[in-house]
């Protein structure tokens, strides 16, 4: 692939892998749940174009670590470390407004706000570092300031992101689908980990810094217009019927308790709170390894080394692999709990923290830390992009997943402020042995992790609707599943 140009070099990689995941998940048996195919092509018309405004979203939100890397002597890790915080605190927080709103208005309307939101807000900051780099200007209270205030401008909007394509896809799949749902989850997770990184990389490195903000406001801008035509909330809005979905609003009629009533029946389920830990551990540990390996890398020299040049193609590779392997294995062989894959996932990731203490000298550490992503992105498939809709259901999975993606952002948040003030800087940092407290910083979450996700091993939703004999083919097809969590 030598002599093909770059971008595509490591595009390549991706689509192979995307192929082979399509030609293994066709002669997979189908779960039969009475969808004809006019139904499943619509389906895919309607997440397909949701899916990758998300993943374009994140680029809109990771193109930070590449723009401020690029922006020498202007901003230091520090300076990222603190930008990074406030918007990750907005993102953790804004949950409290955006999942009701959600749950309220439909996800339609809310991922139409997110990528209009996440544009503009992109475009003030792509503006702010123009003037900066052109001009020499100094904007109010700093560059830091500025872009803190502009990023968490933008990671609001980001929030509606993911309640957004839980809250219409949970409308559009069974829980016997979800699982391999979250691992699309995943999937879109790591392509845009890919656009974020990679391609922020290539145009930093081809044009002006700013750059790295406008492409992805202009992409934004372009899906806002393709969701506005082609994305429906329910199958009842495309003309076919809406089903049961078998989760944990299956069998209400009523249009449901109040915003109150059911955050607080949440927060007090067992299962819902040992989640939440599981994805507080998940948010530290994936922005760990994802926002500092290339901090790390540039310090220490190896910026040129194969897997920090290739960074955003290899998570996107381990994402795609670990999403669809926590998919398949959580409906095939787990009778779609989602449990059991997560700890599988944390073990990796513990082992894999316990190496990188000893391998920050090492070319090993780039792989381990590539292992460790395809771990933690499994799990954020799992609990985030599936979990959220089997236990809040398709009439709460707004305020559900909300909660649960709030608790990722405190444990980024969390993340971003030790380790921009634990890592070393300067010259002291060139030498990977003084990154030590890189790993030890992450080696609690993952075995945390590991044990809450244990916790949950035996843990689905439940359901209050019965079959009866009127009920439509999916319901009839599949029971609804029991409850039961057994530490």
């Amino acid at each position: 692939m030598s002599s093909l140009p770059p971008w595509l070099a490591n595009l390549l990689p991706i689509l192979i892998l995307l192929g082979a995941i399509s030609l293994v998940l066709a002669r997979l048996p189908k779960v039969e749940l009475g969808h004809t195919d006019a139904f499943r092509r619509r389906r895919f018309f309607n997440w397909f174009p949701l899916g990758m405004t998300y993943a374009f979203l994140y680029m809109g939100r990771y193109n930070l670590n590449e723009a401020t890397s690029a922006m020498k002597g202007h901003t230091s890790n520090a300076d990222f470390g603190t930008i990074f915080f406030w918007g990750t605190l907005v993102y953790g927080c804004a949950f409290l407004l955006n999942g009701p709103l959600t749950d309220r208005l439909g996800g339609r309307k809310t991922i139409l706000l997110s990528a209009a939101g996440s544009s503009v807000a992109n475009v003030l900051m792509g503006i702010v570092v123009y003037k900066v780099l052109t001009d020499g200007w100094q904007p109010p209270g700093g560059i830091v300031g500025t872009l803190s205030f502009l990023y968490a401008v933008n990671m609001y909007f980001q929030s509606f992101g993911a309640v957004s394509i839980v809250k219409v896809n949970a409308s559009w799949f069974h829980v016997r689908e979800r699982g391999q749902l979250g691992g699309v989850f995943g999937i879109l997770i790591s392509l845009g980990v890919y656009f974020a990184y990679d391609w922020s990389r290539f145009i930093a490195k081809a044009a002006p810094t700013y750059w790295v903000f406008f492409v992805p406001a202009a992409i934004l801008a372009a899906f806002v217009v393709v969701d506005y035509f082609v994305i429906r909330d329910t199958p009842s809005h495309t003309g076919h019927p809406d089903f049961d979905t078998a989760d944990a609003s299956s069998g209400e009629s009523q249009a449901g308790l109040g915003v109150w009533p059911v955050f607080k029946k949440m927060i007090t389920n067992r299962t819902i709170i040992i989640i939440l830990m599981v994805e507080f551990c998940s948010g530290f540990m994936r922005n760990a390894i994802m926002q500092w390996y290339p901090k790390f890398a540039k310090a220490t020299g190896i910026a040129d080394g194969f897997v920090a040049a290739n960074w955003g193609m290899l998570l996107c590779v381990a994402g795609i692999t670990g999403g669809m392997f926590a998919g398949v294995i959580s409906d095939r062989v787990f009778d779609s709990r989602r449990g059991p894959v997560s700890a599988v996932l944390y073990a990796g990731m513990s082992v894999g923290a316990v190496a990188t203490l000893f391998l920050l000298g090492s070319p090993a550490l780039g792989w381990t830390v590539i292992f460790m992503s395809l771990c933690v992105i499994g799990v954020h498939g799992m609990l985030s992009g599936t979990a959220s809709m089997d236990f809040g259901g398709k009439k709460n999975a707004g305020l559900a997943v909300g909660i649960i993606d709030g608790a990722v952002y405190a444990g980024t948040a969390l993340q971003s402020l030790l380790l921009g003030r634990i890592l070393p800087a300067g010259e002291v940092a060139k030498d990977p042995h003084n990154w030590g407290n890189w790993p030890l910083a992450m080696l609690p979450l993952s075995f945390a992790g590991l044990l809450l996700a244990t916790k949950v091993w035996n843990a689905r939703p439940q359901s209050k609707a019965a079959p009866a004999s009127g009920a439509s083919a999916v319901t009839q097809t599949v029971a609804a599943p029991k409850t039961g969590t057994r530490g």
